[in-house]
């Protein structure tokens, strides 16, 4: 994006497209569904997908949702091989993932729900970081790296040990933080503590004076009195920006804004317990994503997405029809 990475850029809002409750929804005697629905996937997306299925029981008390977090790409192999109805991802279908939806006969729809800031923490006690810059965290993070401590940083920073935090590889987080810090070629050091579980490495950072960390902004916004956040300097603007719903909206946190996603199961959602279930998100997710942290995206892209949705539209926006993939903001491939 002219600003970040995908592109969060100037757009006009469409007054009420999509702000109502889709008239599917509306339509729909969720009372008289039954069933179970199997979700898993990003732990970024989980606080999302969690509080639009604790608000979809209340409407279906007898569809039980599941909601897992084995990470981006552990949702999509469950995905791939029909084990799951909708998987919750923080980045994009990956091309060898599409192709082993192929291989399997798993026919998807691609439907954004938010933007998300991805946040860069510190310990609470920290009192030396004030911000950080991409070439510093390319020396703390890339494999190879000799910063030990935080004076190897910057001399006039302590000599406290640096511990690192990061969710694991299986993670969209992971893999956006990677493709940002160490390229297409580069890789992340392998001496940090790992895990799926954000919640785990909150844990850590808040427990540890040196320690260092990166999951979704709304981790750090439901712990902002265990964390210290991090300003990052965009790197077009030279600017020192904290994330926040404004500047995730705009784009000046770059580059560590990305739209997220869920992937729906195109069989699955011929099932009335599904169909219901994702029309439900579509209506309420927007207001749901700000309640947990979260940054809505444009109204027309909520809107495109219903329509795609009800439709059937199946692929990725964001891959070419053999699985090569297309960089482009989520505005301009939900236009």
């Amino acid at each position: 994006m002219p600003k970040a990475t995908f592109a969060i850029a100037s757009f006009a809002l469409v007054a009420a497209l999509g702000a109502a409750v889709p008239a599917q929804a509306q339509n729909t005697n969720h009372a008289r569904l039954r069933g179970a629905i199997k979700i898993d996937g990003s732990s970024t997306v989980y606080p999302i997908t969690e509080a639009v299925a604790e608000e979809f029981a209340e409407h279906a008390p007898r569809v039980r949702v599941t909601v897992g977090i084995s990470g981006t790409g552990g949702g999509f192999k469950r995905f791939s091989v029909g084990e799951t109805d909708v998987s919750d991802a923080s980045r994009p279908i990956k091309g060898k993932e599409y192709k082993q939806c192929q291989q399997n006969g798993v026919s998807f729809i691609e439907v954004p729900v938010a933007y998300d800031g991805l946040s860069i923490v510190v310990n609470k006690s920290n009192y030396w970081v004030d911000h950080l810059t991409v070439d510093e965290l390319k020396r703390i993070f890339l494999d190879g790296s000799p910063v030990r401590t935080w004076r190897d940083i910057r001399q006039s920073w302590p000599a406290t040990p640096v511990k690192i935090y990061s969710p694991g590889t299986d993670s969209g987080t992971f893999d956006y933080f990677k493709e940002v810090v160490a390229g297409k070629t580069g890789s992340i050091r392998s001496d940090m503590s790992v895990s799926e579980d954000d919640n785990v490495l909150v844990r850590g950072v808040s427990g540890d004076e040196g320690a260092i960390g990166f999951f979704g902004c709304a981790y750090y916004f439901e712990n902002v009195d265990k964390l210290k956040i991090v300003p990052i300097v965009n790197p077009k603007t030279g600017k020192t920006v904290t994330p926040s719903p404004k500047t995730i909206e705009e784009g000046d946190y770059a580059p560590f804004s990305r739209p997220l996603f869920i992937y729906v199961n195109k069989d699955a959602a011929q099932r009335p317990e599904v169909k219901a279930f994702v029309e439900f998100y579509l209506a309420e997710g927007p207001a749901l994503a700000e309640e947990v942290g979260y940054v809505k995206l444009p109204t027309f892209v909520y809107e495109k997405a219903r329509q795609n949705f009800a439709a059937g539209v199946t692929g990725s926006h964001f891959l070419d029809t053999v699985g090569n993939k297309i960089s482009q903001p989520v505005t301009a491939a939900f236009k």
